[in-house]
């Protein structure tokens, strides 16, 4: 069920319809149509929902899965859970579930059933989307399959950047010195959770943890629960983005620090990684109540060379 907020008006909700729009016009005859109409002649598609298999996958031959994956998965159909508006910006958190008959980045066809999360936060102005950031939860997708990263053929892994973007301090300094309104009062209490592991006491109970597939995986395997402080001693964030409409606040962000302890049996690397992040955060009162991680796990696999971790 989608998430609305019955307040929404104005360019608000033209943009959520822009964006529904969109969304809900995938794979039907109607979407090229739809894509004149509502995508931007600049739109930058700032990252693709399969980044990581993608990048393995480019230069190795093997067949494209098509637009909006429709040639690996022809009867995907996307579950939309929440929506959020705030600004020239819409976030989309849904579900994308379909049956893998089509080759997927080099994954042979499985026959099997997928059903994983997808966030989309999109910019729209003057009526057309000219910003997309898309991350699926490349990691679960793959555990669904059973599939391992296919290897290349020069035995490369392809891993993310570090992310490089300003630490909640710097974000937090945007709010300083004027009246906020109570949105901003709590985008405020939300970046504060990201000023260091230990602020995210505030963040109210957890629906769904960070790394939550790293966390089963490590006490399954029977080494415990997942210790990041210790994995990563000078672990920090990066905020990138705040949302914020009646009671929610989406927030992307990113988690890096140095390889300095083992983490899920993996000895400590030494090597420097980060990834993105998203996370809805559910207020009342100005207090954080509850909130919804998403982290990019097949990310940090693959800076940390074990992108099959998760299907050993």
């Amino acid at each position: 069920m989608i998430h609305a907020n019955p307040n929404r008006s104005g360019t608000l909700a033209r943009n959520v319809e822009i964006a529904l729009r969109f969304k809900q016009e995938q794979g039907t005859p109607e979407m090229p149509q739809v894509e004149k109409e509502v995508l931007a002649p600049n739109y930058d598609r700032v990252r693709g929902g399969n980044l990581h298999l993608a990048n393995n996958a480019r230069d190795q031959g093997w067949p494209h899965p098509a637009l909006y994956l429709r040639a690996a998965f022809p009867d995907r159909v996307d579950v939309i859970e929440r929506v959020i508006a705030d600004g020239d910006r819409v976030g989309l958190l849904f579900r994308v579930t379909g049956t893998h008959t089509g080759s997927f980045f080099g994954i042979e066809p499985t026959g099997k059933r997928v059903d994983v999360y997808e966030v989309a936060l999109l910019r729209i102005v003057d009526g057309q989307m000219v910003e997309g950031w898309f991350m699926m939860d490349e990691a679960e997708l793959l555990r669904q399959l059973g599939a391992k990263l296919p290897p290349r053929a020069d035995g490369n892994i392809i891993a993310p950047p570090v992310p490089r973007t300003p630490d909640a301090v710097a974000c937090l300094r945007q709010f300083e010195g004027r009246d906020l309104s109570p949105l901003e009062r709590n985008k405020v209490a939300a970046a504060r959770t990201r000023l260091s592991p230990q602020a995210r006491s505030g963040a109210g109970h957890s629906l769904r943890q960070g790394f939550k597939h790293l966390r089963a995986y490590s006490e399954a395997r029977g080494y415990g629960a997942l210790d990041l402080d210790a994995a990563f001693p000078d672990r920090a964030y990066g905020v990138d983005i705040l949302l914020a409409e009646g009671d929610e606040v989406w927030m992307r962000f990113n988690v890096g620090g140095t390889h300095r302890g083992p983490l899920c049996g993996i000895a400590p690397t030494g090597r420097q990684v980060g990834v993105n992040a998203v996370a809805i955060m559910t207020f009342k009162d100005g207090r954080c109540v509850d909130n919804w991680t998403f982290a990019d796990e097949l990310g940090l696999l693959l800076q940390l060379g074990r992108p099959n971790l998760l299907l050993e």
